[in-house]
């Protein structure tokens, strides 16, 4: 069948076709099947149907399947497809049964190259969150997924890099870890994320200081010439599976624990890292709930890491209370940058950064065995540290005489106040990212929260506890009502709750 193209310019994230009922009736199709598109270019796309959006003699396209014929006027050819071969696979594994190399090869290619549909996608991630996968499955899937995007080959090793699992607000580490470890002369191209629920991942922080969206090529020479990089992963085409996967889970809210070891090691394989260390933080509050659950993961990372031939070392974390006092884009550069300059800062912070920093000198090479947190410190200490990210932000393209006075937060501001007098015994995490959230943060990069009261502190009556910082007033108020509804640090002897009876007072 000959259909003119009509375009319709938003991205949905996989080839789709919008057929007029009239013409999928005559060619026998239904939704979710797939067509073949020919013209000067040549792809499959999954069929959608319509009786009013586009009319009969018109194939609606979305800017996935229209970037391969945007130069191409003529109207094109369309035939039915053959189902994918990754349906089968997907089958396999809702099945249970064994699948090999080759079918998560195939499965993975499908969705880098978007010829699977949301209810495809959502089969395999709910079928490998429900029956999990075996290490050789999971080894095959890591592999596939290095394979589908670019590769970075350092002609330096070793390559060093590090990865939390997240879940703890304030965690901007990173931004410490990669100058240390670059000013003792290792190689550490650190690609990072957004938040997709937290207030801030690494990229969004590095963002306030500097571009972070470079290609594969770009982010190796940006590491070869000053060691290290902060920079958003989803810019570069590494391991493009992931993203796409992200996509169909977070509606979900789930994250199967196979996908995400693959996820991973995926990223660290395709910079060719050599060695990584990872940051487990454990915690009621966290994405690991215990220390058993962190052991678990730990081994799991490490034989993983061993398969595909990286040296893997794991450090759990305590994570039931934030990473200094800041949470928020700005809010964070502010707190790291300040440690940098002249080591004031939260202890938690120091602490934390020097720790990972130190196991990753000493798996490179660069610190006597025990003595790698020492040299992190020193390397703070010295100014070596500041003057190294000083390189790295004006590699990205940033102004590197910028300073923690610099950093702008949020002009609209909100003080929660202490009740009562005494200790604070309870803090909750994933309010404080929430308020944060709420506040702007991530987006509004000078959004966010200070904790000025933190586990085990003294309060005195009236004390300010947490002050919101936002950019937009209706989203202070908005963060405001909810951070005095849900009371997400917890004095002694505060009223937390007021529950009314049926009638109330009569």
């Amino acid at each position: 069948m000959q259909l003119k193209l009509e375009h319709f310019n938003i991205k949905i994230g996989q080839h789709k076709a919008l057929f007029n009922i009239a013409d999928a009736k005559e060619l026998g199709i239904y939704p979710g099947d797939r067509v073949r598109i020919r013209g000067h270019n040549s792809l499959s796309a999954i069929v959608d149907t319509t009786d009013d959006m586009v009319p009969p003699g018109t194939l609606g396209v979305f800017s996935e399947v229209y970037e391969h014929f945007q130069d191409w006027d003529q109207p094109v050819e369309v035939v039915p497809a053959f189902r994918s071969k990754s349906a089968s696979v997907i089958k396999k594994i809702m099945d249970k049964k064994p699948v090999v190399q080759d079918d998560l090869k195939t499965l993975v290619n499908d969705i880098v190259e978007e010829n699977l549909s949301d209810i495809e996608l959502s089969a395999f991630i709910t079928s490998s969150y429900i029956h999990g996968m075996t290490d050789d499955e999971v080894e095959w899937l890591t592999r596939a997924m290095i394979d589908s995007g670019d590769r970075i080959e350092f002609d330096t090793h070793p390559i060093m890099d590090k990865h939390s699992i997240g879940g703890v607000p304030g965690n901007k580490i990173s931004l410490l870890v990669v100058p240390i470890i670059a000013a003792n002369g290792l190689l550490i191209p650190k690609t990072s994320s957004r938040a997709i629920t937290g207030a801030g991942g690494t990229a969004d922080l590095m963002e306030v200081l500097c571009p972070v969206e470079f290609s594969s090529q770009e982010v190796k020479e940006i590491t070869e010439k000053v060691g290290g990089a902060l920079v958003w992963g989803g810019a570069t085409n590494i391991a493009p599976a992931d993203d796409k996967l992200i996509r169909i889970e977070y509606p979900l809210s789930i994250d199967p624990y196979y996908q995400m070891l693959a996820s991973i090691m995926a990223k660290k394989g395709a910079i060719g890292a050599d060695n990584v260390v990872m940051d487990i933080p454990v915690g009621p509050s966290t994405k690991v709930p215990t220390v058993q659950e962190g052991q678990k993961l730990a081994r799991d990372l490490i034989n993983l890491g061993h398969r595909l031939g990286m040296n893997v070392e794991c450090a759990i974390t305590y994570g039931s209370s934030p990473i200094g006092r800041k949470v928020g884009p700005s809010l964070e550069v502010r707190e790291a940058l300040k440690v940098l300059e002249s080591m004031e800062g939260p202890n938690s912070l120091i602490e934390k950064s020097s720790a990972l920093a130190g196991i990753l000198l000493e798996m490179g090479g660069a610190a006597p065995r025990n003595r790698g947190k020492e040299i992190a410190l020193e390397t703070l200490r010295s100014g070596k540290a500041l003057e190294k990210m000083k390189q790295i932000i004006e590699a990205q393209g940033g102004d590197p005489n910028i300073t923690s006075n610099d950093i702008q937060v949020g002009q609209y501001t909100a003080e929660i106040l202490a009740s009562t007098e005494g200790y604070v015994i309870e803090f909750d995490n994933k309010w404080i990212i929430e308020i944060a959230r709420l506040a702007g943060a991530p987006s509004d990069k000078g959004a966010g929260v200070a904790i000025h009261k933190k586990m085990g502190e003294s309060v005195k009556k009236g004390d300010s506890i947490l002050t919101i910082y936002a950019e937009k007033e209706f989203k202070l108020e908005t963060a405001l009502t909810t951070a005095q509804r849900t009371n997400p640090i917890i004095v002694e002897g505060m009223l937390l709750r007021r529950i009314p009876g049926i009638y109330g007072f009569q």
